[in-house]
Protein backbone atom coordinates (compact mmCIF):
# COMPACT_ATOMS: atom_id res chain seq x y z
CA UNK A 1 0.00 0.00 0.00
CA UNK A 2 1.12 3.51 -0.76
CA UNK A 3 1.78 5.82 2.12
CA UNK A 4 0.02 9.17 2.29
CA UNK A 5 3.24 10.89 1.24
CA UNK A 6 3.59 8.63 -1.81
CA UNK A 7 -0.04 9.21 -2.72
CA UNK A 8 0.38 13.00 -2.54
CA UNK A 9 3.56 12.81 -4.62
CA UNK A 10 1.73 10.72 -7.22
CA UNK A 11 -1.09 13.25 -7.38
CA UNK A 12 1.42 16.06 -7.89
CA UNK A 13 3.13 14.18 -10.70
CA UNK A 14 -0.21 13.50 -12.38
CA UNK A 15 -1.17 17.14 -12.01
CA UNK A 16 2.10 18.28 -13.59
CA UNK A 17 1.68 15.77 -16.43
CA UNK A 18 -1.87 16.92 -17.15
CA UNK A 19 -0.83 20.56 -16.98
CA UNK A 20 2.09 19.93 -19.32
CA UNK A 21 -0.09 18.04 -21.77
CA UNK A 22 -2.70 20.80 -21.77
CA UNK A 23 -0.85 24.09 -21.49
CA UNK A 24 -3.34 25.82 -23.74
CA UNK A 25 -1.18 25.12 -26.78
CA UNK A 26 0.29 28.60 -26.61
CA UNK A 27 3.71 29.97 -25.69
CA UNK A 28 6.16 32.71 -26.62
CA UNK A 29 9.93 32.58 -26.11
CA UNK A 30 11.97 35.77 -26.44
CA UNK A 31 15.27 33.99 -25.96
CA UNK A 32 15.56 30.71 -24.12
CA UNK A 33 17.47 31.51 -20.93
CA UNK A 34 14.46 30.58 -18.77
CA UNK A 35 12.85 28.11 -21.17
CA UNK A 36 12.17 24.55 -20.11
CA UNK A 37 13.07 22.76 -23.34
CA UNK A 38 13.91 19.12 -23.95
CA UNK A 39 17.42 19.21 -25.43
CA UNK A 40 19.46 16.42 -27.00
CA UNK A 41 22.70 16.06 -28.94
CA UNK A 42 24.60 19.29 -29.47
CA UNK A 43 21.60 21.46 -28.64
CA UNK A 44 22.20 23.89 -25.81
CA UNK A 45 21.11 27.29 -24.56
CA UNK A 46 23.96 29.81 -24.57
CA UNK A 47 24.58 32.19 -21.65
CA UNK A 48 23.11 34.94 -23.81
CA UNK A 49 19.83 33.05 -24.25
CA UNK A 50 20.32 31.70 -27.79
CA UNK A 51 19.08 28.23 -28.61
CA UNK A 52 22.09 26.71 -30.37
CA UNK A 53 21.12 23.50 -32.17
CA UNK A 54 24.61 22.79 -33.51
CA UNK A 55 27.96 24.48 -33.06
CA UNK A 56 31.25 24.80 -34.94
CA UNK A 57 33.08 22.17 -32.88
CA UNK A 58 32.22 18.76 -34.31
CA UNK A 59 29.83 17.13 -36.79
CA UNK A 60 26.70 15.88 -35.05
CA UNK A 61 22.98 16.55 -34.64
CA UNK A 62 20.95 18.58 -32.19
CA UNK A 63 17.30 18.57 -31.13
CA UNK A 64 15.19 20.93 -29.05
CA UNK A 65 11.51 20.31 -28.27
CA UNK A 66 8.79 22.02 -26.30
CA UNK A 67 8.47 19.59 -23.37
CA UNK A 68 4.69 19.23 -23.39
CA UNK A 69 2.91 17.12 -26.02
CA UNK A 70 0.15 18.96 -27.87
CA UNK A 71 -3.17 17.71 -29.18
CA UNK A 72 -3.44 18.58 -32.86
CA UNK A 73 -6.87 17.02 -33.36
CA UNK A 74 -10.24 18.08 -32.02
CA UNK A 75 -12.21 15.43 -30.13
CA UNK A 76 -15.68 14.68 -31.56
CA UNK A 77 -18.67 15.39 -29.37
CA UNK A 78 -20.51 12.53 -27.64
CA UNK A 79 -23.49 12.93 -29.99
CA UNK A 80 -21.19 12.53 -32.93
CA UNK A 81 -19.00 9.77 -31.63
CA UNK A 82 -18.63 8.34 -35.12
CA UNK A 83 -17.46 11.66 -36.54
CA UNK A 84 -14.01 11.83 -38.05
CA UNK A 85 -11.34 13.48 -35.92
CA UNK A 86 -10.53 16.85 -37.43
CA UNK A 87 -7.10 18.46 -37.38
CA UNK A 88 -6.82 21.72 -35.46
CA UNK A 89 -5.37 24.90 -36.86
CA UNK A 90 -2.02 26.03 -35.53
CA UNK A 91 0.46 28.80 -36.13
CA UNK A 92 4.18 29.03 -35.40
CA UNK A 93 6.75 31.70 -36.03
CA UNK A 94 10.42 31.75 -35.09
CA UNK A 95 13.57 33.72 -35.76
CA UNK A 96 16.63 31.72 -36.80
CA UNK A 97 20.16 32.30 -38.07
CA UNK A 98 22.70 30.04 -39.78
CA UNK A 99 26.25 31.12 -38.95
CA UNK A 100 29.35 29.60 -40.50
CA UNK A 101 32.92 30.85 -39.86
CA UNK A 102 34.15 29.45 -43.19
CA UNK A 103 34.78 31.76 -46.17
CA UNK A 104 32.79 34.64 -44.71
CA UNK A 105 29.76 32.43 -44.29
CA UNK A 106 29.45 31.60 -48.00
CA UNK A 107 29.85 27.91 -47.19
CA UNK A 108 27.80 26.19 -44.50
CA UNK A 109 26.63 22.67 -43.77
CA UNK A 110 23.08 21.34 -44.08
CA UNK A 111 20.45 23.34 -42.21
CA UNK A 112 17.65 23.07 -39.67
CA UNK A 113 14.01 22.08 -39.60
CA UNK A 114 10.83 22.88 -37.69
CA UNK A 115 9.46 19.49 -36.69
CA UNK A 116 6.20 17.95 -35.52
CA UNK A 117 7.06 14.46 -34.25
CA UNK A 118 5.47 11.73 -32.11
CA UNK A 119 8.42 11.71 -29.72
CA UNK A 120 11.30 13.87 -28.55
CA UNK A 121 13.70 10.94 -28.69
CA UNK A 122 15.41 11.10 -32.07
CA UNK A 123 18.65 9.56 -30.84
CA UNK A 124 18.61 7.02 -33.66
CA UNK A 125 18.45 9.76 -36.28
CA UNK A 126 21.35 10.57 -38.56
CA UNK A 127 23.29 13.79 -38.92
CA UNK A 128 24.57 15.36 -42.12
CA UNK A 129 21.98 15.54 -44.95
CA UNK A 130 19.22 13.98 -42.82
CA UNK A 131 19.04 17.12 -40.65
CA UNK A 132 18.93 15.00 -37.49
CA UNK A 133 15.78 13.15 -38.59
CA UNK A 134 15.50 9.34 -38.81
CA UNK A 135 16.90 7.60 -41.88
CA UNK A 136 13.66 5.69 -42.29
CA UNK A 137 11.90 8.96 -42.98
CA UNK A 138 13.73 9.13 -46.29
CA UNK A 139 11.93 5.88 -47.22
CA UNK A 140 8.54 7.42 -46.59
CA UNK A 141 7.62 5.27 -43.60
CA UNK A 142 4.28 6.52 -42.29
CA UNK A 143 5.02 4.98 -38.91
CA UNK A 144 7.47 7.81 -38.21
CA UNK A 145 4.66 10.37 -38.53
CA UNK A 146 6.91 13.40 -38.96
CA UNK A 147 6.05 16.74 -40.51
CA UNK A 148 9.04 19.03 -41.09
CA UNK A 149 9.68 22.38 -42.70
CA UNK A 150 13.33 22.33 -43.72
CA UNK A 151 15.70 25.26 -44.23
CA UNK A 152 18.40 23.56 -46.28
CA UNK A 153 21.73 25.03 -47.43
CA UNK A 154 23.19 21.95 -49.13
CA UNK A 155 21.97 20.34 -52.34
CA UNK A 156 21.65 16.58 -51.88
CA UNK A 157 20.73 14.87 -55.17
CA UNK A 158 19.80 11.64 -53.37
CA UNK A 159 17.06 13.59 -51.57
CA UNK A 160 15.95 15.37 -54.76
CA UNK A 161 16.89 18.83 -53.41
CA UNK A 162 16.12 21.63 -55.86
CA UNK A 163 19.20 23.70 -54.95
CA UNK A 164 21.55 24.58 -52.08
CA UNK A 165 19.36 27.35 -50.65
CA UNK A 166 15.76 26.28 -50.31
CA UNK A 167 12.74 25.85 -48.05
CA UNK A 168 10.83 22.57 -48.24
CA UNK A 169 7.89 20.77 -46.66
CA UNK A 170 8.70 17.18 -45.69
CA UNK A 171 5.86 14.75 -44.99
CA UNK A 172 7.09 11.42 -43.60
CA UNK A 173 10.03 11.73 -45.96
CA UNK A 174 13.11 13.88 -46.39
CA UNK A 175 12.26 14.16 -50.06
CA UNK A 176 10.31 17.41 -49.88
CA UNK A 177 6.73 17.23 -51.07
CA UNK A 178 6.98 20.88 -52.02
CA UNK A 179 10.02 23.20 -52.11
CA UNK A 180 11.04 26.68 -53.22
CA UNK A 181 14.24 28.72 -53.37
CA UNK A 182 14.58 30.73 -50.17
CA UNK A 183 13.05 34.18 -50.39
CA UNK A 184 9.85 36.16 -49.99
CA UNK A 185 7.29 37.95 -52.11
CA UNK A 186 7.55 41.69 -51.74
CA UNK A 187 5.27 44.53 -52.73
CA UNK A 188 1.58 45.17 -52.14
CA UNK A 189 0.58 42.73 -54.86
CA UNK A 190 3.12 40.15 -53.73
CA UNK A 191 4.41 39.83 -57.27
CA UNK A 192 8.10 40.58 -56.68
CA UNK A 193 10.22 37.70 -55.45
CA UNK A 194 13.19 38.72 -53.31
CA UNK A 195 15.80 36.01 -52.81
CA UNK A 196 17.31 35.42 -49.36
CA UNK A 197 20.49 33.52 -48.54
CA UNK A 198 19.73 31.28 -45.59
CA UNK A 199 23.37 31.11 -44.43
CA UNK A 200 23.92 34.86 -44.62
CA UNK A 201 24.56 35.02 -40.83
CA UNK A 202 21.59 37.39 -40.65
CA UNK A 203 18.49 36.53 -38.57
CA UNK A 204 15.34 35.70 -40.52
CA UNK A 205 11.79 34.89 -39.53
CA UNK A 206 9.72 31.90 -40.64
CA UNK A 207 5.96 31.40 -40.24
CA UNK A 208 4.29 27.99 -40.42
CA UNK A 209 0.48 28.30 -40.50
CA UNK A 210 -2.01 25.46 -40.83
CA UNK A 211 -5.72 25.95 -41.48
CA UNK A 212 -7.44 22.87 -40.08
CA UNK A 213 -10.74 23.61 -41.80
CA UNK A 214 -9.29 24.27 -45.25
CA UNK A 215 -6.56 21.62 -44.77
CA UNK A 216 -3.97 24.11 -46.02
CA UNK A 217 -0.37 24.60 -44.87
CA UNK A 218 1.40 27.91 -45.58
CA UNK A 219 5.09 28.62 -45.09
CA UNK A 220 6.34 32.21 -45.20
CA UNK A 221 9.89 33.54 -44.96
CA UNK A 222 11.13 37.12 -44.52
CA UNK A 223 14.06 39.09 -43.08
CA UNK A 224 13.77 40.20 -39.48
CA UNK A 225 11.77 43.41 -39.00
CA UNK A 226 10.07 42.97 -42.38
CA UNK A 227 6.29 42.57 -41.90
CA UNK A 228 4.89 39.17 -42.71
CA UNK A 229 4.40 39.00 -46.49
CA UNK A 230 0.82 38.60 -47.64
CA UNK A 231 1.79 35.89 -50.08
CA UNK A 232 3.36 32.76 -48.56
CA UNK A 233 6.48 31.20 -50.02
CA UNK A 234 4.90 27.73 -50.02
CA UNK A 235 1.24 26.74 -49.88
CA UNK A 236 -0.09 23.20 -50.10
CA UNK A 237 -3.19 21.21 -49.29
CA UNK A 238 -2.59 18.49 -46.71
CA UNK A 239 -4.75 16.59 -44.23
CA UNK A 240 -2.63 16.37 -41.10
CA UNK A 241 -4.92 13.71 -39.64
CA UNK A 242 -3.22 11.29 -42.05
CA UNK A 243 0.27 12.61 -41.34
CA UNK A 244 1.00 13.26 -37.67
CA UNK A 245 0.17 11.44 -34.46
CA UNK A 246 -1.89 12.86 -31.62
CA UNK A 247 -0.55 14.04 -29.30
CA UNK A 248 2.71 15.18 -30.85
CA UNK A 249 5.72 17.29 -29.97
CA UNK A 250 6.96 20.38 -31.73
CA UNK A 251 10.54 21.60 -31.92
CA UNK A 252 13.65 21.89 -34.02
CA UNK A 253 16.19 19.52 -35.51
CA UNK A 254 19.54 20.27 -37.11
CA UNK A 255 22.76 18.57 -38.15
CA UNK A 256 26.21 19.27 -39.54
CA UNK A 257 28.75 17.25 -41.49
CA UNK A 258 32.07 18.38 -42.93
CA UNK A 259 31.62 22.14 -42.64
CA UNK A 260 30.98 22.98 -39.00
CA UNK A 261 28.12 25.44 -38.66
CA UNK A 262 26.09 26.97 -35.84
CA UNK A 263 22.31 26.91 -36.22
CA UNK A 264 20.54 29.33 -33.87
CA UNK A 265 16.95 30.01 -32.86
CA UNK A 266 16.50 33.43 -31.27
CA UNK A 267 12.78 33.43 -30.52
CA UNK A 268 9.73 31.21 -30.95
CA UNK A 269 5.98 31.73 -30.81
CA UNK A 270 3.29 29.07 -31.15
CA UNK A 271 -0.46 28.70 -30.69
CA UNK A 272 -3.21 26.21 -31.45
CA UNK A 273 -6.44 27.48 -33.02
CA UNK A 274 -5.18 30.97 -33.77
CA UNK A 275 -2.41 33.17 -35.18
CA UNK A 276 0.93 33.08 -33.39
CA UNK A 277 1.82 36.14 -31.34
CA UNK A 278 4.36 38.38 -33.09
CA UNK A 279 7.84 38.39 -31.62
CA UNK A 280 9.30 41.52 -30.05
CA UNK A 281 12.67 41.84 -31.79
CA UNK A 282 14.01 44.17 -29.10
CA UNK A 283 13.77 41.30 -26.60
CA UNK A 284 15.62 38.74 -28.72
CA UNK A 285 19.20 37.74 -27.82
CA UNK A 286 22.11 38.99 -29.92
CA UNK A 287 24.02 36.73 -32.27
CA UNK A 288 27.74 36.27 -31.55
CA UNK A 289 30.16 38.15 -33.78
CA UNK A 290 31.98 35.97 -36.31
CA UNK A 291 35.05 37.16 -38.22
CA UNK A 292 37.74 39.72 -37.57
CA UNK A 293 36.84 42.09 -34.77
CA UNK A 294 36.97 45.78 -35.70
CA UNK A 295 39.80 47.70 -34.05
CA UNK A 296 38.76 50.10 -31.34
CA UNK A 297 39.04 53.87 -31.70
CA UNK A 298 41.47 53.93 -28.78
CA UNK A 299 43.82 51.64 -30.69
CA UNK A 300 43.54 53.78 -33.82
CA UNK A 301 44.22 57.09 -32.02
CA UNK A 302 46.84 55.98 -29.49
CA UNK A 303 48.73 53.38 -31.48
CA UNK A 304 47.94 53.19 -35.17
CA UNK A 305 48.03 56.94 -35.89
CA UNK A 306 51.44 57.63 -34.24
CA UNK A 307 52.91 54.60 -35.99
CA UNK A 308 51.58 55.80 -39.33
CA UNK A 309 53.06 59.29 -38.81
CA UNK A 310 56.43 57.88 -37.74
CA UNK A 311 56.48 55.60 -40.76
CA UNK A 312 55.66 58.53 -43.07
CA UNK A 313 58.47 60.69 -41.60
CA UNK A 314 60.94 57.81 -41.89
CA UNK A 315 59.93 57.26 -45.51
CA UNK A 316 60.41 60.96 -46.35
CA UNK A 317 63.86 61.06 -44.68
CA UNK A 318 64.89 57.90 -46.50
CA UNK A 319 63.78 59.39 -49.82
CA UNK A 320 65.76 62.62 -49.20
CA UNK A 321 68.88 60.68 -48.20
CA UNK A 322 68.60 58.53 -51.31
CA UNK A 323 68.25 61.58 -53.58
CA UNK A 324 71.30 63.30 -52.02
CA UNK A 325 73.37 60.14 -52.12
CA UNK A 326 72.56 59.45 -55.75
CA UNK A 327 73.31 63.08 -56.70
CA UNK A 328 76.68 63.05 -54.95
CA UNK A 329 77.55 59.78 -56.56
CA UNK A 330 76.58 61.10 -59.95
CA UNK A 331 78.81 64.18 -59.73
CA UNK A 332 81.66 62.65 -57.75
CA UNK A 333 85.23 63.01 -59.13
CA UNK A 334 86.46 59.97 -61.00
CA UNK A 335 89.84 58.77 -59.78
CA UNK A 336 91.81 57.10 -62.53
CA UNK A 337 94.39 54.33 -62.10
CA UNK A 338 97.49 56.49 -62.74
CA UNK A 339 96.51 58.81 -59.91
CA UNK A 340 97.04 56.03 -57.40
CA UNK A 341 100.80 56.20 -58.11
CA UNK A 342 101.44 59.90 -58.69
CA UNK A 343 98.69 61.45 -56.61
CA UNK A 344 95.64 63.41 -57.79
CA UNK A 345 96.29 66.05 -60.49
CA UNK A 346 92.80 67.46 -60.57
CA UNK A 347 90.61 69.75 -58.51
CA UNK A 348 86.90 69.83 -58.00
CA UNK A 349 84.92 72.52 -59.74
CA UNK A 350 83.94 73.91 -56.37
CA UNK A 351 87.58 74.38 -55.38
CA UNK A 352 88.37 76.07 -58.72
CA UNK A 353 85.41 78.36 -58.40
CA UNK A 354 86.52 79.53 -54.98
CA UNK A 355 90.20 79.89 -55.99
CA UNK A 356 89.41 82.12 -58.97
CA UNK A 357 86.72 84.21 -57.38
CA UNK A 358 84.16 82.73 -59.65
CA UNK A 359 86.29 83.00 -62.82
CA UNK A 360 85.97 86.77 -62.90
CA UNK A 361 87.60 89.03 -65.50
CA UNK A 362 90.05 90.27 -62.84
CA UNK A 363 91.66 86.84 -62.76
CA UNK A 364 91.78 86.42 -66.56
CA UNK A 365 95.33 85.94 -67.94
CA UNK A 366 95.22 84.67 -71.51
CA UNK A 367 93.47 82.48 -74.02
CA UNK A 368 94.78 79.45 -75.83
CA UNK A 369 92.97 77.10 -78.15
CA UNK A 370 89.50 76.31 -76.86
CA UNK A 371 90.20 77.51 -73.31
CA UNK A 372 91.65 80.30 -71.24
CA UNK A 373 94.02 80.78 -68.36
CA UNK A 374 92.75 82.24 -65.13
CA UNK A 375 94.80 83.24 -62.12
CA UNK A 376 93.91 81.51 -58.89
CA UNK A 377 94.92 81.86 -55.27
CA UNK A 378 97.25 78.94 -55.79
CA UNK A 379 99.44 81.39 -57.75
CA UNK A 380 99.51 78.99 -60.70
CA UNK A 381 97.59 79.73 -63.89
CA UNK A 382 94.44 77.75 -64.19
CA UNK A 383 93.19 76.69 -67.61
CA UNK A 384 89.51 76.43 -68.18
CA UNK A 385 87.79 75.02 -71.21
CA UNK A 386 85.43 77.39 -72.91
Amino acid sequence: MFSELSFVALLLLLHEAVSAADDGGRFVYHGFAAANLTLAGLAAVTPGGLLELTNATRPAKGHAFHPAPLHFFSKPAAAAANATTAPRSFSACFVFAIVSPVHDGLISDQGLAFVVAPTTNLSMASADQYLGLPDTVSNGSASDRILAVELDTIMNPDLADIDSNHVGVDVNSLVSRQASPAGYYNGDAGDRFQELRLNSREPMQLWVDYDGQARQLDVTLAPVRVPKPKRPLLSMNIDLSTVIADPAYIGFSSATGITLTSHYVLGWSFILDGPASPLDFSKLPILPFVGQKPRSKVFVVDVALPLAIASLVAAVLAAVFLIVWRRRRRYAEVREDWEDEFGPHRFSYKDLFLATGGFTDATYLASEGSGEYTKGCSRHPIWRSR
